[in-house]
This record gives structure tokens, sequence and C-alpha cells, in this order.
């Protein structure tokens, strides 16, 4: 009984005995790694001021001595491990890479291999942005980037990066209301007024020195000037032209800005069809500035391919849901191989209909309107999303709302519009997710789309559901849409219109 009582002492004595040395261990341990951290500041630094400011705390040296004195003599602690000089510190982690906090630069400076933008004039930035651009690496595969719309989508995700970096964009403050600073959010020219606003909106892009500004805006809409000034049934917009010319000798005369470049750095967004010629009398905003517009037909010597852009005609019917129409069937339920409905004004539209007009073919649904016996089963967006191809051929100009409105539907737009220049041509691909048919072809219409086979069609048909989100509205602009796309294609034919920067 006896011997089993001092066992079970023994037992308990030695797990004491064991449980006292791990907690001196990790004591030591802790002590340790303190004395590490307070080692790595100096003794001047305010964090010993807080204990050199109590007389009645003994003075840090006397600290970090007495951790020194209690360390084990055969305790084993690996020395810190120096960077690699291969690897490039950032700036973040200055402390970790044992720089001096205190030795820090108030000035922001570049990550290695980043090029210092903000130190560079606005020309000079744009010159190094075109050579970063051309310089830039391949992309192959991207989560954000469907590889199959674009012509290059290297060169696209890298100026589209640069431009988030470097892009300022300066807006005249001069101009009446409402022809000014008044967009129109609604109908088939809402693009212009959709661009105006999120623009002036935006404080990521816009800039209030026009002196680190890389383009200039022209906050006019189109719309509106005709609104204000046209007389009806004149036939005549002169009116118009000479208060454009008036508006730009104005604020060359105000500014210094305009004369610098003789326009070359500003631009317009202008969706009416009388959007070119309105610009016509005043010959410097005619050649050199950027025109963005719906009517984008190069064969009238305004528009300019390299230069100007095509601007995207999107129909907006409820400004507070831009997107309200967005979205089609599956293809599964296509079985309408080709539709289009509307005026047959221009000289496309009347050949359309005669060819294919009245239920001349059961495949082919080509309507002057839409009949009300066709309407009350179907409507106009539900046969959007029931067929194949969508029919967009021009009317009195080049351009279309169809086209976007075919892109929403998850259809495959039909262009039918010879000289016309498509959005963002520069950029995308649109042989991957449309069909453009020469004017002379229309009486081949149906062959041509019976000629795609169920394959390419199928690749056609997910290139458009990939393709929908850059040509998409939204309140606060996202990533890759509609608003970033035009201003990205603005500031990409800007870049067109400079030299290679030199080193």
């Amino acid at each position: 009984m006896e011997s089993r009582s001092l066992t079970l002492r023994r037992h308990r004595h030695g797990r004491s005995i064991s449980t006292c040395c791990c907690r001196r261990v990790a004591t030591v341990a802790l002590l340790t790694a303190s004395a590490t951290v307070f080692l790595a500041f100096p003794i001047s630094s305010p964090l010993f001021g807080l204990f050199s400011s109590d007389p009645s705390l003994p003075h840090p040296s006397s600290f970090l001595l007495r951790l020194e004195q209690i360390r084990p003599t055969n305790a084993s602690f690996p020395p810190p491990r120096a960077p690699s000089s291969t690897t490039t510190q950032s700036p973040t982690n200055s402390a970790s890479a044992g720089l001096n906090p205190n030795q820090a630069d108030t000035k922001p400076r570049p990550l290695r291999h980043e090029v210092a933008y903000w130190r560079m004039t606005p020309e000079e930035a744009l010159r190094r942005a075109k050579k970063e651009i051309n310089e830039g690496p391949a992309v192959s595969d991207d989560p954000e980037l469907y590889t199959l719309l674009f012509r290059n989508v290297s060169v696209f995700k890298r100026s589209y990066e640069l431009m988030e970096k470097i892009l300022k964009v300066y807006i005249y403050e001069d101009g009446p209301r409402p022809i000014f600073h008044t967009p129109e959010l609604q109908g088939i020219y809402a693009s212009e007024g959709w661009f105006m606003k999120l623009l002036e909106e935006n404080k990521g892009f816009v800039t209030k020195d026009p002196s680190k500004a890389h383009l200039f805006y022209l906050p006019y809409s189109i719309r509106q000037l005709k609104l204000a000034l046209y007389v009806p049934n004149s036939h005549n917009m002169r009116s118009l032209s000479l208060f454009l010319r008036d508006y730009v000798n104005t604020i060359a005369a105000k500014y210094p800005f305009w004369n610098r470049t003789r326009g070359r750095d500003h631009f317009l967004v202008a969706c009416h069809d009388w959007g070119p010629y309105t610009t016509t009398l005043h010959e410097e905003l005619c050649k050199n500035t950027i025109k963005a517009m719906c009517n984008a037909d190069a064969s009238e010597g305004i528009f300019v391919r390299g230069k100007d852009i095509s601007l995207p005609e999107t129909t907006i019917k409820v400004p507070k849901m831009p997107r309200k129409y967005v979205g089609g069937g599956h293809v599964s339920g296509r079985s309408i191989l080709a539709f289009y409905a509307g005026n047959m004004h221009g000289r496309v539209r009347p050949l359309l209909n005669k060819y294919w007009g009245d239920d001349k073919d059961e495949d082919m649904r080509i309507y002057r309107r839409l009949p009300n016996r066709v309407s009350r089963t179907m409507s106009y967006v539900e046969h959007m999303r029931a067929s194949k191809f969508c029919i967009c051929p021009m009317g009195y100009e080049v351009n279309s709302p169809r086209i976007v409105e075919a892109i929403y539907a998850e259809c495959i737009p039909v262009i039918i519009a010879d000289n016309f220049v498509l959005p963002f041509e520069e950029l995308l691909d649109w042989s991957a997710f449309s069909v453009v048919v020469a004017e002379k072809d229309i009486l081949n219409l149906k062959n041509i789309l019976l000629g795609i086979s169920h394959r390419r069609y199928i690749r056609m048909y997910n290139c458009v559901r990939r393709l929908q989100k850059h040509f998409l509205w939204h309140a606060k602009p996202l990533k890759y849409d509609i608003f970033h796309m035009i201003l990205h294609s603005i500031w990409f034919n800007r870049l067109n219109q400079i030299q290679q920067y030199q080193e």
C-alpha cells in the first residue's frame, strides 16, 4: 500500500516537473520574441518613450540586458532569413524588408519596372503608353475577356489597363443649357446622353485641372441642339452648324487648349443622324476632333476610320431600367430563321420588303410593321428572342439601333449597310458574332444564312452572349461595359494619332 502511494506521488511529481519545464520554455521563447521586437527599434523610438517617460519603470536597456541573461545557453534560435536579392519588395512591406520607417520617402514612388506617368506631361504619357501597349505581354486566357470577340485581346487588355491608370479628361463648363450638360436618357439616341451623364459623374477619369488632361470633352447633345435650333420642315441644318462653329471659336479664344493641337485632343459624342453634318462649318472640328458618332459612314468624307469612333446606337425605353429587355431564348427555342419589322425607308429596306416581305417565305419573317394578328400572339422582342438571325438594315443613314437590340436578345445580327463602320471595329472581330451582307446580295440573303453550319452558328451564338456585357449601360459603370468601351475607343484612337514615344 505504501509502495503504491509512493509510485503515484512520483508519477504526479514527474508530470508536474514536465509541465513546469514546458511552461518555462514557452516563457523564455515569448520573452525572446519580445526582445527581438524591441531590438528592431532604436532607443530613440517613440515605443521606448512609453517606458522612459515613467521614472518608476526600469530603462529599456536594462530590460533587454535581463532578457539576454535569462536566455538558455543551449537554446537554438535560427537567425532571421535575409530577403533574396531577386525578390521585388513592395513599398507596403518596407518594414518587413528591413527598411527604416523613419527614412521613408514622402513622395509616391513607382514599383520596380513601373513607369512614373504622374511625372510626365500628358503628351509624354500618351507616347509612352503607346510604346507600352506595343511591347506588352501576350494574353492567352483571361477570365473577364472572351478571346474570340477581339482582334487582339492582348492589345485591348493592356490598353484598357493603361487607360484606367493614366487617362484624365477635362470637361468644358461653357455652353448654355439644355444644349450643353443636359443628357437625354431615353429613346434611340440615348447613347450620347448616357455617356455624358456617366462621364460628368465620374471622379476617376475627370480632372478639374486642364494641364493634367489627356483629352477634352465638348459636352453638347446633338439631339438637344436640334430641338433648340432646327426649324421644322426647313430641311436646313445650317443654324446648327453655325452654332457649333461659334462655340468652338469661343473656347479656342478663351482657353489655350484647343490651339495647342488644333483640336486633336478634343472629342464629341453625337448619336443623331445629323451629327457628322453639323461639324462641317469648322474645319478643325470636322477634320481633327475625335468624333464618336452613331452615323459612322466612311463614304462621305466626314467620318475618318482610325480617328473617329462608331458609337453604338442603343434604344433605352425605361431610363431607370436600361437593361430591361436584355436576355434571349435558348438555341432550341429559336424556330425562326430571320426576322425584321419596321419602316421601309432608305435604299435597302424597300428591297428587303420586295424580295422577302408579305409572307413570301415562312422562314424569312419580314414585316413592314408587325401586324396586329401577329403581335397579339408574339411581340417584337419575343420575335427577336425566337429568331436565329435578326436583320439590321440601314434606314436613311447607315446606323441602326437593331444591332444592339439583336445583341440584347442573343440573336445573331445580320448587318446590311455598305460603308458602315461597325462599333468598336478597331478592337472587336465582328465576324465572330455577326453576318455582314452586301446590299447587292439581298436577293441571296436566305441562302447566305442557310449556308452557315450549325456548329458555326452555335459558336456565334455563344460569342453574342459573351458580347452582351460590352454593350450594357449601368447607373454606376462596370468594368468593360459600354461606357468604358466608348471611352477606351476614344483613348485608343487618340494614341493612334501621336508618334511613338522615343526614349
